[in-house]
């Protein structure tokens, strides 16, 4: 998980089969295109990059960016 100035940005978490990736609801929202573009499967908070599959440097920072940008002088963890 990392944050930044004390707010969630994005986490990782590790299965057998794939690498989760969340970043947020907001994040899941207006990166949904993209993320199917790239070939993800997806949930409503997370998507899924398969061990087999390319995995799409660019779209994780552009998804890190915007969290820090959108979130800037946030004051609570989560967005509410």
């Amino acid at each position: 998980m990392y944050t930044h100035e004390g707010t969630y940005i994005i986490a990782f978490s590790l299965s057998k089969a794939h690498m989760s990736v969340s970043p947020e609801f907001k994040g899941m929202d207006v990166f949904k295109d993209k993320i199917e573009a790239a070939g993800y499967t997806h949930s409503k908070m997370l998507f899924r990059i398969k061990y087999t599959d390319k995995v799409d440097y660019d779209l994780l920072s552009e998804m890190i960016e915007f969290n820090i940008e959108d979130k800037a002088g946030y004051t609570k963890f989560w967005r509410g």
